[in-house]
């Protein structure tokens, strides 16, 4: 193995913690693996790693030489991109995590024109609600709805999508219609929580041009989308979402928008990578190509505010 595999190879371990899965993100055998360390341990005349049966940790000098390889990996992927038949043909794997109505409504129907454009570009589209652990994981990025939270991530937006309040009308025939937000308190609503364990997300509506939340009762908590709109279609409950995501059942007459009167906050959808490493070719022309797809279903950024109607 050559010196900047064996640095890869390094970085790897480190980031996930593991021989194996650094050696098959990397697609070498774990034998090879250990090998290749043992051989830079050796010519470095340090010891790297802290090796047990269940965790590899860096050592101190483990951990200086980390941060150096990060960025001896992130400079040399610059210059790569900075020649200009890689820029235009970027090569690999790319790894995409997205919810599933994204990938089927937005993404997929126009995915042939990515290909066509980066032949070389093999791309692995998962689907979730789940923001994913992205470096252990071997995710490159995620296109995530909502305010990001996590400060390890860099986001960019890719579009604000109008939300709605609805409900079956099985729902809206045993306990009315909310005439005003008011009467939320009287009402139930199916509760969603985030995989990551953040509580129930209230209903949220601009009254009198103030964002306000409203408390309601509820029986039913999901943390997927469909089943989110599945337990609202039921009649277990008021739910709110982006509007694209119930259009076909708004269409049917499965679900009714109620409390038009009043304007939903706008959710935002933004593309996420790591902070910690410079952004491959392969992320950010997907990137590139997904904007105008979100821009055409949401409209442009710059003419959609977060404000009350």
């Amino acid at each position: 193995m050559d010196r900047l595999a064996a640095l890869q190879l390094f970085t790897r371990i480190v980031e996930l913690n593991s021989f194996s899965q650094a050696a098959d993100t990397l697609g070498i055998p774990r034998a090879t693996a250990t090998h290749a360390i043992k051989a830079l341990e050796a010519r470095l005349q340090v010891r790297l790693l802290e090796r047990s049966t269940r965790h590899v940790r860096p050592t101190l000098d483990g951990n200086t030489f980390y941060k150096r390889c990060v960025q001896i990996l992130s400079d040399l992927d610059n210059a790569e991109s900075s020649l200009r038949h890689i820029a235009i043909n970027p090569r690999g794997i790319l790894h995409v995590g997205m919810h599933g109505i994204h990938a089927a409504h937005i993404v997929l129907p126009e995915i042939d024109t990515f290909h066509t454009r980066y032949p070389d570009i093999e791309l692995v589209i998962s689907s979730g609600d789940r923001l994913a652990n992205l470096i252990p994981e071997g995710i490159d990025c995620v296109i995530r709805a909502g305010e990001p939270r996590d400060s390890s991530l860099a986001a960019r937006r890719l579009a604000v999508m109008p939300q709605l309040i609805c409900a079956s009308p099985r729902y809206l025939r045993r306990f009315g219609t909310p005439t005003h937000p008011d009467q939320l308190a009287s009402h139930q609503a199916v509760r969603f929580f985030a995989s990551s364990g953040a509580s129930d997300y209230p209903v949220e509506l601009f009254v009198g041009g103030q964002r306000r939340s409203f408390e309601t009762g509820g029986w039913l908590s999901v943390n997927d989308a469909g089943s989110y709109v599945s337990g609202a279609m039921q009649g277990c409950g008021l739910i709110q979402l982006p509007r694209f995501h119930v259009e076909d059942a708004l269409f049917d007459g499965d679900l009714v928008e109620v409390l038009k009167g009043w304007k939903s906050p706008d959710m935002p959808v933004s593309a996420l990578y790591p902070h910690q490493r410079q952004l491959s070719q392969r992320v950010r022309v997907f990137i590139d190509w997904l904007s105008p797809l979100y821009e055409k279903k949401f409209g442009p950024l710059s003419t959609v505010n977060d404000t009350a109607g």
